[in-house]
């Protein structure tokens, strides 16, 4: 559409940007201090990379690099944790929730933060819990993938809505875990009554949720459909979330995330995320706050 931001910046178009001379540019993506493609001979600048790059090097306090272990914590993310491994980008991950997630962000204990909370109004996802949990802390939110959550049922099951889990056995995850907030706020929605449901003991990760329903340990969950798909299991869709990544500005720039973020750019990162069910990554790195 007429209008809309270009996905990819030219050569000068990054200079009138930055106010710098084309020249400039072409130092820059030589010595890879700018986020940048290559396409028949040409230069091409990913607009969203290159937002959230000027968020990161943003003007505010910073804390040294020694203060923040090289982990990536939070919420789960099956292409978050292949991109990591694949990328050989040196960072550890240690996911357990988004909320978890938040509270060691704030702390100092990781460098990045997964997170998938709706806000409170219903109408956005993350910024709300950010700014109560961790807005003193130097960093930017950036979006990661845009993903597909519902029912994770049987193959053949009658469970087709929120409803339909009335009696059942349910899968629950962990009251830290963004799914269970969000699927409490759904079901009170469906005006489904919580204690109809036959509830199993939590499950700590998405992986394990899901297992849980493979096993014939309960009858659904609430999951992803990449992980429905990988198990071959049955989906009921029900909302697409946004998965966001809470990045610690002076880390960005530092050898392990800039490595992570060239393997982004690249076409096997492209075709992994094509082939998972349910996964939507053309917002990938576009800036959603600035703290």
């Amino acid at each position: 559409m007429s209008g809309e931001a270009p996905v990819y910046l030219t050569t000068r178009e990054l200079a009138d940007l930055l106010r710098i001379k084309e020249r400039k540019v072409y130092d820059m993506a030589a010595a890879g201090e700018v986020p940048c493609s290559r396409a028949m001979g040409k230069l091409l600048f990913p607009r969203a990379e290159v937002e959230a790059w000027l968020a990161a090097g943003a003007s505010g306090p910073r804390v040294t690099a020694s203060a923040r272990p090289p982990v990536v914590m939070g919420s789960h993310d099956p292409l978050l944790d292949w991109a990591v491994r694949e990328s050989r980008c040196g960072l550890a991950t240690a996911f357990d929730s988004s909320l978890d997630g938040l509270s060691r962000f704030a702390a100092g204990e990781c460098i990045a933060a997964g997170i998938h909370l709706v806000d409170r109004d219903g109408d956005g996802w993350n910024t709300g819990a950010v700014k109560e949990h961790a807005q003193t802390a130097p960093a930017v939110l950036v979006e990661w993938a845009r993903r597909e959550r519902g029912l994770v049922v049987a193959p053949g099951s009658d469970i087709g809505a929120i409803a339909g889990l009335a009696g059942k056995r349910f899968a629950p995850r962990q009251p830290e875990a963004g799914s269970q907030v969000l699927f409490t706020r759904l079901a009170g929605e469906a005006a489904l009554d919580m204690s109809s449901l036959n509830l199993t003991p939590p499950a700590r990760s998405e992986t394990d949720a899901v297992l849980m329903v493979q096993e014939g340990k309960a009858d659904a969950c609430f999951g992803l459909a990449s992980i429905a798909a990988q198990f071959r299991l049955g989906f009921v869709p029900l909302v697409s979330e946004r998965y966001d990544l809470l990045v610690d500005r002076r880390a960005w720039f530092e050898p392990p995330f800039q490595t992570l973020l060239g393997f982004c750019q690249s076409p096997a990162f492209r075709a992994r995320a094509t082939e998972m069910a349910g996964y939507d990554v053309t917002g990938l790195f576009r800036v959603r706050l600035k703290l």
